[in-house]
């Protein structure tokens, strides 16, 4: 199978790349370097933006059976601040994307979706047809997403399937730029350097490892859950208080955060209910967050090592 990543050289879009590579796939990256830099030597990049015109041309040209597209603005803050820019990348970019898997004549696309879309929920874990209620440009651009790929399934029968992510986490997500909570504790508590909780520690998140992750779109790109919106996650809530102990422990550090007034926007609690993945994909998060979080400050220190060399 020939399978085009856009996002290639990013955090989860890596991981990716080398999974399908493991898998015996040809892979295609696509990627413009503005934030990841982990590309894989050997595989072909295509260093564009993900709005680029000409990637539908490209795409006709090679002809990738499957697009797993994982470029975005991933920032909420971001994209409250700067709402046009987070609309050309995750909107307009997606119609690109599906537009070059028209031209290419491609079977699937695999979108990336994120549980903000579910903005404050009813109850938790969330069900995957549960109704969407995005509360943030960010959100309102992962909507827009699934809805057109659901329409280039209508319209030109490309089979998708929507993946939902809960906070994923894992070795190469880094404390710079849009980084996750458990990747900014782990540098600062790796260097010394005070952390922080914001509001009274009780908020919580659901933590899904990253080769967990990249596990479901290896599934749903052979050609699972064709149609569907599809949870990624645990299932399992951890209050920001309990990740900074697990962290803390994992490092080897003090457990002891400075606390901050919570954050505007920020969602009191959230977890994803996977038992649809499981049964159209038969995923399962195999990875334990105690195990997660060694692999993940194990990398941490690595990285670190060799930045101080």
């Amino acid at each position: 199978m020939l399978a085009l990543v856009t996002g290639a050289a990013g955090f989860i879009g890596s991981h990716l790349v080398d999974r399908l590579v493991a898998d015996g796939h040809e892979v295609i990256g696509v990627d413009d370097l503005s934030s990841g830099r982990n590309v894989r030597p050997g595989v072909e990049l295509w260093e564009m933006d993900v709005t680029d015109p000409t990637l539908a041309e490209k795409a006709a040209a090679r002809r990738p059976e499957v697009i797993c597209h994982l470029a975005a603005q991933v920032s909420v803050r971001a994209s409250v601040a700067d709402p046009l820019r987070d609309a050309r990348i995750n909107v307009v970019g997606t119609a690109n994307v599906l537009e070059a898997a028209r031209a290419a004549g491609a079977r699937k696309v695999v979108f990336t979706s994120s549980c903000a879309v579910y903005g404050v929920p009813d109850a938790l874990p969330v069900p995957p047809d549960a109704e969407l209620r995005p509360a943030s440009p960010y959100a309102a651009s992962k909507v827009s997403g699934e809805v057109y790929a659901g329409m280039y399934t209508a319209l030109h029968g490309i089979d998708h399937t929507t993946l939902t992510l809960a906070n994923v986490y894992g070795p190469r997500q880094t404390p710079e730029g849009e980084a996750g909570v458990i990747s900014i504790f782990t540098d600062a508590l790796l260097s010394g350097r005070p952390t922080r909780v914001y509001g009274d520690g009780t908020q919580t998140r659901d933590y899904v490892y990253v080769l967990d992750v990249v596990d479901a779109f290896a599934r749903a790109a052979e050609g699972g859950g064709d149609g569907r919106r599809l949870n990624v996650g645990t299932g399992v809530e951890t209050t920001d208080r309990d990740l900074h102990t697990l962290v803390a422990e994992a490092a080897g550090a003090p457990d002891d955060p400075e606390f901050a007034p919570p954050r505007l926007g920020d969602l009191p609690a959230m977890s994803v209910d996977p038992r649809r993945t499981r049964e159209a994909l038969g995923w399962e998060p195999r990875t334990g967050l105690r195990d997660g979080l060694a692999a993940t400050v194990a990398w941490a220190r690595e990285r670190n090592a060799r930045a101080r060399s």
